[in-house]
């Protein structure tokens, strides 16, 4: 298999052969500031599969409209004119996908991994005591509940996998099928596979540290069979 390699703000890797099309993955919080180590054993078992990946880097800020936006951009700079796009995101990184300024129109579809649309002080517990503190509040923009509309209105992807996992404490996937699932001509489907909210990410984390050795075996069967259900459900 190829080696990643970085364009930018971008780490792409290029499956042996190109069977299948080009997922445009975005991670969740501050894994995704090293997608290419923090996701490395996902994103590789989808280039197995014949999938060339591009996996933005970022470190997340509260501006999430304009970081979606940001990365459309980076996505679209390197996108060939026939190539077929497959959207993935994980937690955060879900959101910034159904941000994008397209509103889904250029990928094919979109796989949302443990969907998370919580608040600025839920996902950041000192926030809101800085806040009570200097009487202050910050807020992601846009706010949870200003995404969940602004996907009602502008979000025209009907292909859409949501992904949740059994043990994860933080998912809204079923909050967004609701949302999804409201719009006319809709085809979005969810699904839930055994893991937590890091089900997706941590070994390549690992395995790029600390060996081979510290690889779990059960975990790797784990992150192909996520692979293995984008793939198959993307046709």
């Amino acid at each position: 298999m190829t080696r990643w390699r970085q364009r930018g703000d971008i780490w792409e890797l290029e499956p042996a052969a190109l069977e299948r099309g080009t997922i445009e993955f975005i991670g969740g919080s501050y894994l995704a500031a090293s997608p290419q180590l923090s996701y490395r054993r996902l994103l590789e078992a989808l280039a197995s599969l014949g999938w060339r990946v591009r996996a933005w880097s970022y470190v997340p800020g509260f501006d999430h409209q304009d970081q979606a936006n940001l990365a459309w951009r980076r996505f679209r700079q390197l996108r060939g004119a026939e190539e077929a796009v497959l959207r993935l995101g994980h937690s955060l990184g879900c959101k910034l996908q159904l941000l994008a300024p397209d509103g889904g129109r250029g990928s094919s579809a979109l796989v949302a991994l443990s969907f998370n649309n919580f608040s600025a002080e839920r996902s950041i517990p000192l926030l809101a005591e800085l806040g009570q503190q200097f009487n202050f509040r910050s807020e992601f923009s846009p706010s949870p509940e200003q995404t969940l509309t602004q996907v009602a209105l502008t979000y025209r992807q009907p292909r859409n996998l949501l992904v949740r996992f059994n043990r994860d404490q933080i998912d809204q996937s079923k909050r967004l099928i609701g949302v999804l699932q409201a719009r006319p001509d809709d085809a979005s489907e969810l699904q839930e596979l055994p893991g937590d909210h890091l089900a997706p990410a941590s070994a390549g984390l690992r395995q790029n540290l600390l060996g081979k050795w510290a690889d779990d075996p059960a975990r790797q069967q784990a992150l192909e069979r996520i692979a293995r259900t984008i793939d198959t459900w993307a046709g």
